[in-house]
């Protein structure tokens, strides 16, 4: 237990003389715990700060990077006749690699379920995942440019389906489809530091992506099995907002979602290796897609 004099330096008067800490002047004293002992006696030596209003934000506020002085306190640039004094702390400096994996999973399945009494013995399995290593660069405080390269997987089988409306009714049975892509993208992200710390944050990244997959789509037609196989070729581009933590120093976990974008595709089809045709489709997407989650972890060196 560290014995601390309460001396009259907190509240003196300018000019008023400060007393050595060593020097135990006349007065009361507080107890302070040991694990508190040397944050005290740095406050005392002037080595430390203590902020506990951040709406008293210091915009000239720097701190140490690498040897470098950098603004802790980064300024928005304001867009609009009104300046709202949006600001967000540093998170990630200037000059910083980063190197991370990107992953996401999705699985479902049923076994004779039925629905209402008109949907009977589905028997449906699926499943998709993708996995995504990614460069990136910061080119300014919590601005990255990078590079992600991806992989695609997904697979889908209807062993049985059976519908029944007033009489009329099909079977479905033997049902398969399998896909699978690769892709290649550049990405721009932008963070920002929800702490002073450095340790949470929000970012906002867009990704121009090239993809190139194939499709494998297997049923019975007319009692013969029929097979078709589709190729494509895709352009997206996307907007995957999400948030960040550092469960390390230089090690952190992030989680992103999918919600807006916009893609041209091309495919071709052979049906049991004949010509079927082709087709250009585009689009733009505004929603939450469940299979558009992804986890990840990020090295900063």
């Amino acid at each position: 237990m560290y014995l601390l004099p309460v001396v009259a330096s907190f509240t003196a008067a300018a000019g008023d003389s400060i007393p050595e800490r060593n020097v135990v002047p006349d007065g009361k004293y507080i107890f302070v715990p040991d694990s508190l002992q040397d944050d005290v006696i740095r406050l005392l030596d002037g080595h430390s700060k203590v902020v506990d209003d951040l709406n008293r934000l210091d915009p000239d506020e720097m701190t140490v990077h690498r040897g470098d002085t950098v603004p802790m306190v980064l300024r928005s640039i304001n867009l609009g006749r009104y300046d709202r004094g949006l600001s967000n702390f540093l998170y990630i400096p200037k000059g910083v690699w980063a190197i991370g994996l990107t992953a996401s999973y999705g699985e479902i399945g049923t076994s004779d379920l039925e629905v209402m009494g008109l949907l009977t013995d589905i028997d449906i399995r699926a499943h998709m995942f993708s996995i995504k290593p990614y460069l990136q660069y910061f080119i300014r405080n919590n601005m990255a440019v990078g590079l992600k390269f991806g992989y695609y997987n997904a697979r889908g089988n209807v062993d049985s389906f059976s519908a029944d409306f007033e009489g009329i009714g099909f079977d479905l049975s033997d049902i398969m489809y399998r896909s699978e892509s690769y892709s290649a993208a550049f990405t721009f992200s932008q963070y920002i530091g929800l702490s002073r710390r450095g340790r949470f944050g929000v970012f906002n990244e867009v990704e121009l992506s090239f993809q190139s997959g194939n499709s494998e789509f297997r049923r019975p037609l007319n009692g013969e099995p029929a097979v078709t196989h589709t190729t494509s070729m895709e352009t997206q581009l996307n907007f995957s907002p999400g948030i960040q933590v550092f469960i390390m120093k230089n090690v952190a976990f992030h989680v992103s979602f999918g919600v807006f974008g916009f893609y041209f595709k091309n495919e071709k089809q052979r049906e049991n290796d004949e010509p079927a045709g082709n087709r250009f489709s585009s689009g733009a997407n505004f929603r939450f897609n469940i299979f558009n989650i992804n986890f990840g972890i990020a090295v900063n060196l």
